[in-house]
């Protein structure tokens, strides 16, 4: 009996292009989509941009727009590279739709009637540049737990932490640069806590997770108590203003799950169907695939809001890992930060869409694309391997169409057949990788085949026309049941090898019986090889220079605070003090004193001064020779029991250790007075 199947993959924000990382997500979800459709179940596919929150609304200042007028323009983007690399959804909306809102006010009130919502008083980071309280993901700064700098305002992505971005050490606003300040305001709360016994049974014991994941969530959430889920923000915020609660706006990971309920609620208004024949119907599968960055808002927070609102929970989350190149982060300045648009304009979709299926398992590690395995592997496998058995046998056979009945293949048909289940076994596991290795297998088992029985000698002798026709027939029939295998990962070439063969692919069972005694159209060029040159040119085009870095200063208030500025002075108080350029010509310790350096200064020429200084814990002596320092030129001999002191070096620092001696830049000379 065929499933009914709801998909979604994560919304894609609508502040950024479509890049190649993103795209690990959403080919892997339109391949898993296809194979279901593929073998007759009821699926669709949903999805939907992600457009409230705060940097939105930035950029509509900056831009001179309405924050509508931006999203618009780069869904319409987003739309485009999606269809141009092949993925098919059956609906992709936006979270800012009349259907989403609806759908907010009603779990709220869910929420808000079990219980759930409590309201308090808080401080939160505000950016006085840009006139607005900063969103989590807006704030960076050194993680509280384990110190790791350049970390965003909700969680580390190095120890995994949670934390409020209150917490970061040196936070920095994303927006400006500039340091935010602390502000006060009303905040609403969803208390996660009263949830925990739901959350823990449901994410350790519904098979809804991975291992993985699923032991992740209890070492680090479930274990302790949860924290309450703040659910708000105040204004000036780009999203759905909350009705029980005027002057505050839904968070954006409240109102963007919820989309993918919006945008089921679309295609149902299209199609004559209820949404709650799709999130409120037990022989519904619902099925998330998402990035590991964001598991904890799937598999705390949104089943939490579903349970509360009495929607069906998710069957899985589908949760993968990140994207590397040549096993480094995508890098803009070394061009493998490669936009969608980008690698479009320079090569086929199909190659990228093959090789993530040979990479892309049923686990959470990261995925790594190397260049030059991308290059190989398509035209090994899809061009070497693939379309070989069509571009070699099809053109024989235009005239006579397959034969009528199946000749004997010496049992390469029935075998890759009874592979069938082993490669859909895969397919339904996410494990897209051992499904190509399966495929490939029997590529490799038919090619011979083929090189065995030439059919281009047979064409020549008159006399072997039948057995010519019997030998294509065999060939375009394994051809096919790897382009029906593959359809999922390679819908052009299923429907090129439909176009061909006068049969299209609809179904998985196609596999399973031979094509006989139809028509073979001419033979039309199916791929093209991957070319270095063009992979090249698109690495060239994607090469951003890296921008100069910027200076970053420990500029704390502590050092000010602990020494206050002196009584105010005048110029001519000021000018009393004589400070001149000295070189270092002479050091030694003092072996009777803890602290004292003995410097010989030289001010220029044969002036020379003898002066103690308490440095002697933060610098050796023999490092001092040769240096240019400031020295107090006109202060009054001091009689020490180790000698006279005829003046003093200035340095900074609360004494110790931590004494820094200053020295002009290069360029200055012994006796320069300093003004």
């Amino acid at each position: 009996m065929p499933r009914q199947l709801l998909v979604t993959s994560a919304l894609p924000y609508a502040n950024g292009h479509i890049h190649l990382g993103h795209l690990v997500e959403y080919l892997q979800t339109d391949m898993w989509v296809r194979f279901q459709k593929l073998r007759g179940n009821r699926c669709i596919y949903v999805c939907a941009d992600d457009t409230h929150g705060t940097a939105i609304m930035i950029r509509a200042r900056q831009e001179g727009r309405s924050e509508v007028e931006v999203i618009a323009d780069m869904q319409a983007a987003h739309e485009r590279d999606f269809a141009d690399f092949g993925i098919a959804f059956d609906n992709y909306g936006s979270t800012n739709s009349e259907e989403n809102r609806t759908l907010c006010h009603a779990i709220w009130k869910s929420i808000r009637a079990a219980g759930l919502v409590t309201e308090r008083e808080i401080e939160q980071l505000y950016d006085p540049e840009a006139k607005t309280f900063l969103a989590d993901r807006f704030v960076k700064g050194t993680c509280p737990k384990c110190n790791s700098p350049n970390q965003y305002g909700d969680n580390c992505d190095k120890c995994g932490s949670t934390y409020s971005p209150t917490e970061l050490i040196n936070p920095q606003s994303t927006l400006s640069g500039a340091a935010p300040v602390m502000k006060k305001a009303v905040h609403e709360f969803i208390v996660l806590e009263k949830l925990r016994p739901f959350l823990t049974e449901w994410s350790q014991n519904s098979g809804a997770l991975q291992p993985e994941i699923a032991n992740y969530l209890a070492g680090h959430f479930l274990g302790d108590a949860l924290r309450d889920w703040d659910v708000s923000r105040p204004a000036p915020y780009f999203g759905f203003e909350i009705p029980d609660s005027p002057g505050n706006y839904w968070y954006v990971w409240f109102d963007a799950p919820i989309g993918y309920m919006a945008s089921t609620q679309q295609w149902c208004d299209r199609n004559g169907s209820q949404l709650n024949d799709w999130w409120k119907n037990t022989n519904c599968e619902v099925h998330h695939f998402i990035g590991k960055d964001i598991t904890y808002f799937h598999t705390l927070f949104w089943p939490g809001m579903l349970k509360t609102a009495g929607y069906s929970l998710p069957t899985k989350v589908h949760i993968h890992g990140f994207l590397t190149v040549d096993g480094e982060k995508m890098s803009k300045s070394k061009g493998t930060f490669v936009m969608a648009r980008t690698y479009l304009n320079h090569l086929d979709p199909s190659y990228l869409r093959y090789y993530y299926a040979t990479k892309l398992t049923s686990g959470v590690g990261d995925l790594d694309l190397s260049l030059e395995e991308f290059t190989n592997k398509f035209n090994s496998d899809i061009v070497g391997k693939v379309v070989n058995l069509a571009s070699r046998s099809a053109k024989f056979v235009e005239q006579t169409g397959l034969a009528k009945t199946y000749p004997d293949d010496g049992g390469l048909f029935a075998n890759a057949a009874a592979a069938g289940a082993e490669i859909a076994d895969a397919y339904e596991a996410c494990d897209f990788s051992r499904a190509m290795r399966t495929i490939m297998a029997l590529a490799d088992a038919a090619n011979p085949f083929v090189e065995e029985n030439k059919p281009w000698e047979l064409k020549k002798d008159p006399a072997q026309a039948e057995r010519l026709q019997q030998v294509c027939t065999i060939a375009l029939n394994l051809f096919r049941q790897l382009a029906i295998y593959l359809a999922p990962v390679l819908p052009k070439l299923a429907e090129q090898t439909g176009e061909l063969l006068n049969d299209p692919i609809q179904n998985w069972d196609q596999s399973q019986t031979p094509l006989l005694g139809t028509k073979v159209n001419k033979f039309k060029h199916m791929t093209t090889r991957v070319e270095p040159e063009k992979l090249t040119a698109m690495i060239e085009e994607s090469k951003v220079e890296a921008p100069a870095a910027t200076p970053t200063w420990d500029d704390s208030p502590e050092p000010f605070a602990a020494e206050p500025l002196a009584p105010e002075c005048t110029i001519d108080d000021f000018t009393k003090v004589d400070l001149r350029v000295a070189r270092v010509v002479e050091a030694k310790a003092v072996p009777e004193a803890n602290k004292l350096v003995q410097l010989t200064l030289s001010l220029g020429g044969e002036h020379r001064r003898n002066v103690f200084a308490g440095i002697k814990a933060a610098y050796k002596p023999e490092d001092l020779v040769g240096r240019l320092v400031i020295c107090v030129a006109n202060l009054a001999p001091r009689k020490m029991k180790f000698g006279l002191s005829e003046g003093m070096v200035v340095a900074s620092g609360p004494g110790g250790a931590e004494v820094y001696v200053l020295s002009p830049d290069e360029g200055a000379k012994p006796g320069q007075r300093v003004h």
